[in-house]
């Protein structure tokens, strides 16, 4: 599968095309034409088009895509086989909301561990997952090896936080602090969520509509 240099904006969309595959697949849709997709996702079906010849050749001319086909080469592209595992720092409202309702295996992670300051947390299980004192993230890492930190810790334990992460060979930090997070190493990723913004832009579009 070849791999250009992808913009941000395809790579934003390529979990919107495994989810809509998804759907397809679950709903017993064989094939599905570019236009047919396109209509679906609010796309064009030249966009369409375009966004997957960054990875290679897709469906056929007359015939369009083989959903299974297309939504197991989108998985691959996402790296959903590589099987990455993860761990949340900050067991805390956010934090045990994570653990609880989100299926890190759905998106391809192992959720590994969950570290925490409060004693009360320490040593018990949630969810199935064991929650550790932060005091032994260090060693957890070096004799665990661990792709992403979860950050759900005050803002303020944000930055050495991740600092500890990316000194321990964490190659991507998932932020949910509120602090923008720029790490200076290469090969390591962050992506920061902000709740906020995307609430503001509702509020924008809201505020705008006729």
């Amino acid at each position: 599968m070849k791999r250009e240099k992808v913009s941000s904006a395809v790579i934003r969309r390529l979990p919107r095309y495994y989810r809509h595959l998804t759907d397809l697949t679950l709903a017993g849709v064989v094939r599905i034409s570019s236009n047919t997709l396109g209509k679906a996702m609010n796309l064009t079906a030249s966009q369409i088009r375009q966004d997957l010849s960054c990875f290679g050749e897709f469906g056929q001319q007359g015939y369009g895509y083989n959903v299974e086909s297309l939504r197991n080469a989108v998985s691959e592209i996402l790296g959903m086989d590589q099987k990455h595992t993860a761990i949340i720092l900050g067991v805390g409202n956010l934090g045990r909301a994570l653990m609880e309702n989100f299926h890190f295996s759905r998106s391809g992670f192992v959720l590994t561990a969950a570290f925490d300051v409060n004693p009360s947390l320490v040593g018990k299980s949630l969810a199935g997952v064991p929650v550790y004192s932060v005091e032994h993230l260090n060693s957890y890492l070096q004799s665990t090896p661990t792709s992403v930190g979860v950050l759900t810790v005050p803002r303020t334990a944000a930055a050495p936080m991740a600092d500890r992460l990316v000194a321990g060979g964490v190659r991507g930090i998932w932020n949910f602090t509120n602090a923008e997070l720029n790490v200076h190493k290469s090969g390591v990723v962050v992506e920061n969520v902000h709740f906020a913004d995307s609430l503001l832009a509702l509020s924008y579009m809201i505020s705008e509509a006729p």
